[in-house]
């Protein structure tokens, strides 16, 4: 009998527990904004969206996980700490391939080293057009010589 083990590198989430167990150093964040919308974009366009936050305390404030709602949304973000009074940003790609409707309202998870709220979501919205023509061009009619006769 073998036993088989994965290595799992855990110290990313490791500095995210360290800094948000930190409570010594937790600082203000200001988020200059929290909702953005895009516009309408044509389906197979991606959207870059920015968000923007201020350190409003007098410690660092460490972004210390960004993590998208949906496959939809790549995501970056300043991960060097961010000095008092100055300011950070998280970017999201949202790409209109991977659209399931032609609304669209995605989120944006952020935890953060802020004393009064450590977790945040952004939200961005916006609309696709196009979705619909492109949905009819991936439906695949059954072919009839491979059809069974009942």
């Amino acid at each position: 009998m073998g036993i088989t083990a994965c290595n799992n590198n855990n110290t990313g989430d490791d500095a995210v527990k360290k800094t948000l167990s930190d409570t010594a150093n937790y600082t203000s964040v200001e988020w200059v904004d929290t909702l953005k919308n895009f516009g309408t974009i044509v389906y197979g366009e991606k959207a870059d969206i920015q968000f923007r936050c201020k350190n409003a305390g007098n410690k660092p404030l460490i972004l210390a996980s960004v993590t998208p709602g949906c496959g939809c949304t790549l995501a970056d973000y300043t991960k060097e700490p961010i000095a008092p009074g100055k300011e950070g940003f998280v970017n999201a790609s949202f790409d209109s391939k991977k659209a399931h409707s032609a609304d669209v309202r995605k989120l944006i998870y952020v935890r953060c080293n802020d004393k009064t709220n450590t977790d945040r979501a952004l939200i961005f919205e916006g609309k696709v057009t196009g979705l619909n023509e492109q949905d009819n061009d991936k439906v695949v009619m059954p072919d009839p010589k491979k059809a069974k006769n009942y």
